[in-house]
């Protein structure tokens, strides 16, 4: 793998997706600094061009901010029809989901029903045992909490297939979670897991006496407008319109090949992963958010700052902070969030003062492969640039 490829995807891995070859598109050059949308048009669409191929059937693009902006989509609805992708589709957006729950704690943290430095087993203490005891809230949202993640059935793509209907309650995925030794001392080190942001949503439910769902929607998805973002609990289709999904794996007649995944079940992600929404929605929210329209004041730092430790495998510095991660692309930082579920990969980033946001979902054949995908990987590049 040449340097700049493994550079890119180091980046695009910090940033928090996951899927296909790490492939750079030579087309896919950074816009200057101050481009406007038509400057900026011709690498993002050239990105996408093509679609279907291996790495992706669709994908559906929001650059904006006040560099310029710019919306694209491409690829199909679905294979069998051959019909375009529809640019207005729902699509699961993943982890994603961790930046509505990370910013649901804050603002209970701003009206003092939370405390970030406090236990979370003082809120949940049926739930977490005395060996997390000293885990708090703020170590809960920035992964450096050292609980590991929690046990599900199968171990290939297949056997997660046939388990897609499984019903996973978070109460559950907790104590399955918490009934093995730490990873590390809290506090000393960062894991990216769900399980965390599993625990933060059942701590939502604990402190306001409602469900984690009505919580998000009633402070963020109505407030804002998100009329296409909501949460399938435990439905396995999505609502509305949508592009299909499809995952590379094998086949009844022993063939590898691509398989519809549009239908599957996300009570596996939960608070940290199950959300359904459009590019259009995420734009709103992704602009808002970083504009202090969701959380206010000293407590929308905690979504900018990065924890001083060391990342549990890499060793590298801690890239994952409240909700967000930071990576430093075409000379300036870009925070973020992205996320995979089986047929998609979803993104929402920005600059920290919103001159340019992007959004986007990618219908991947493999949007949990341990690679970048292509597709996604010449998104990001063309958006902000090359890593420093």
């Amino acid at each position: 793998m040449k340097k700049s490829t493994r550079t890119l995807l180091a980046a695009a891995l910090v940033l928090g997706v996951a899927a296909g070859p790490a492939i750079v598109p030579a087309v896919a050059a950074a816009p200057p600094a101050a481009a406007a949308s038509q400057a900026s048009s011709p690498d993002l669409s050239a990105v996408i061009a093509g679609l279907p191929r291996a790495d992706a059937t669709a994908a559906l693009v929001r650059v904006g901010g006040t560099e310029g902006s710019w919306r694209g989509s491409a690829g199909v609805h679905d294979l069998e029809s051959g019909a375009p992708a529809d640019p207005a589709a729902r699509f699961r957006a993943g982890s994603v989901t961790k930046v509505f729950t990370a910013a649901t704690v804050l603002q209970l943290a701003a009206e003092g029903r939370i405390d970030l430095d406090r236990p979370a087993r003082s809120y949940l203490p049926d739930l977490i045992p005395g060996r997390y005891a000293k885990v708090t809230v703020r170590q809960l949202l920035n992964h450096t909490h050292g609980i590991p993640a929690a046990d599900f059935p199968g171990e290939t793509v297949e056997e997660w297939y046939a388990n897609r209907f499984v019903v996973h309650s978070p109460e559950a995925m907790v104590r399955s979670a918490t009934a093995k030794p730490r990873e590390f001392r809290p506090g000393t080190r960062q894991h990216y897991l769900n399980i965390g942001y599993t625990i933060a949503g059942l701590l939502v439910e604990r402190v306001t006496g409602d469900t984690y769902e009505r919580q998000v929607e009633r402070r963020i998805l109505r407030p804002l407008g998100l009329r296409d973002t909501y949460f399938p609990g435990e439905a396995a289709e999505i609502t509305g319109p949508y592009n299909h999904g499809y995952q590379t794996m094998r086949l009844d007649d022993g063939t590898t090949g691509l398989r519809d995944v549009s239908v599957w079940g996300t009570t596996d992600g939960w608070a940290a992963g199950d959300i359904v929404s459009t590019t259009a929605d995420l734009e709103r929210f992704t602009r808002a958010l970083f504009k202090g329209g969701v959380v206010r004041g000293p407590l929308l730092e905690e979504m900018f700052t990065l924890p001083k430790v060391p990342d549990v495998k890499s060793g590298d510095p801690a890239a994952y902070s409240a909700g967000l991660s930071m990576k430093r692309l075409g000379g300036r930082e870009v925070w973020g969030k992205t996320g995979g579920r089986w047929g998609y990969n979803a993104a929402i980033a920005s600059t920290r003062n919103g001159e340019r946001t992007l959004v986007y979902s990618v219908n991947s054949t493999d949007a949990k492969g341990q690679d970048m995908n292509r597709t996604a990987l010449g998104l990001m590049v063309a958006a902000y640039g090359l890593p420093d």
